[in-house]
């Protein structure tokens, strides 16, 4: 990632802020750079920004520059665990430690490349018979890929996958209209008093640590709510429906409440060292993962019109830690 700051001049003033960027930064083109600002990546005068801002001198614009994303992944032959798929989309039930999309430093292993194996292997006959080289195949193959929406790495649990780009952008816009209920299932420290409630807050990046998020005035928007599941001593497990996307929403949200999320070392304060069972204390880090798994996921599908529901139960390594502070 690279992180570029300016100051906008008078001979700025009225430029919109994706022609501004365009202008000023070189090898990105309006469109990604459009992207970046919506995703919440553009910040001008500390404050969230749309792309059709028109600039003002002496403006201060704050751009973190994310790697772009690629567009074809080279396929590799990992185990997926398929909930459901058809000829337009797949749902997976992603295991932690997985990186959903590969980044700065990660280029193989992740969910993109298995589903890329994956879809390979469904391509017909006669989609084959039009791919004349190599190249050809590839390009074919960059069309059936479609993550819609991601999971963090130590988070586990339901994922949707557009085969098509008919679906993709029609699965993203049911994401962008709150019309997908996705469902959360976390353990927290400390015992939360109230049965249910909700999180309101906006989440930007840390102004000092760019990896980070952070409860910020000028971030986007995001509402988290959620519902006490089961109480236990010095833990709660919750559970969590997020009504916007952010990252890290969940962490962010639940550590601002002073309830971080179990094996969350980024968030939750280096509450995991300071738990007093020496049992409990070594089954945290045993975990090398968050205590955070996307339970349940329901939308609409794009062709058939049929509401579409699914669950993933928790995996055995968080069932087996409930057992052991139970």
């Amino acid at each position: 990632m690279e992180y570029l700051n300016f100051q906008a001049s008078e001979t700025d003033a009225g430029k919109r802020l994706d022609a501004y960027l365009a202008e000023n930064i070189a090898g990105w083109s309006r469109a990604r750079l459009q992207k970046l600002i919506d995703d919440g990546d553009v910040s001008v005068n500390e404050k969230a920004a749309k792309s059709s801002y028109k600039i003002r001198a002496e403006d201060q614009i704050e751009i973190e520059l994310t790697e772009l994303e690629r567009e074809n992944f080279e396929p590799e032959d990992i185990p997926l665990d398929i909930v459901f798929e058809d000829e337009n989309l797949a749902v997976i039930n992603k295991s932690a430690g997985m990186v959903v999309h590969p980044g700065a430093g990660v280029k193989s292993g992740t969910l993109a490349n298995a589903v890329a194996f994956h879809f390979r292997l469904l391509i017909t006959d006669s989609e084959l018979e039009r791919s004349f080289d190599e190249q050809s195949k590839i390009q074919n193959l960059k069309s059936k890929i479609g993550l819609v929406h991601r999971l963090d790495k130590d988070t586990s649990g339901l994922i949707v996958v557009a085969k098509n780009e008919t679906v993709h952008e029609n699965l993203s816009e049911q994401f962008r209209n709150r019309e997908v209920f996705k469902s959360y299932v976390a353990l927290v420290h400390g015992e939360v008093a109230e049965k249910s409630g909700q999180i309101d807050q906006p989440i930007a990046r840390e102004k000092h640590n760019r990896t980070k998020m952070a409860i910020r005035g000028h971030g986007r928007n995001a509402l988290s709510l959620w519902k006490v599941r089961k109480r236990f001593e010095k833990f709660t497990l919750l559970n969590i429906e997020i009504k916007t996307g952010r990252t890290h929403q969940i962490r962010v949200h639940l550590a601002f409440i002073n309830h971080g999320v179990v094996g969350d070392e980024t968030y939750n304060a280096g509450r995991d060292n300071t738990i007093k069972d020496a049992t409990v204390r070594k089954a945290v880090k045993d975990l090398r993962r968050f205590f955070l798994h996307a339970e349940r996921l329901s939308f609409t599908h794009p062709k058939t019109a049929e509401r579409m529901e699914f669950y993933a139960p928790l995996p055995k390594e968080l069932r087996d830690f409930l057992e052991l502070i139970k």
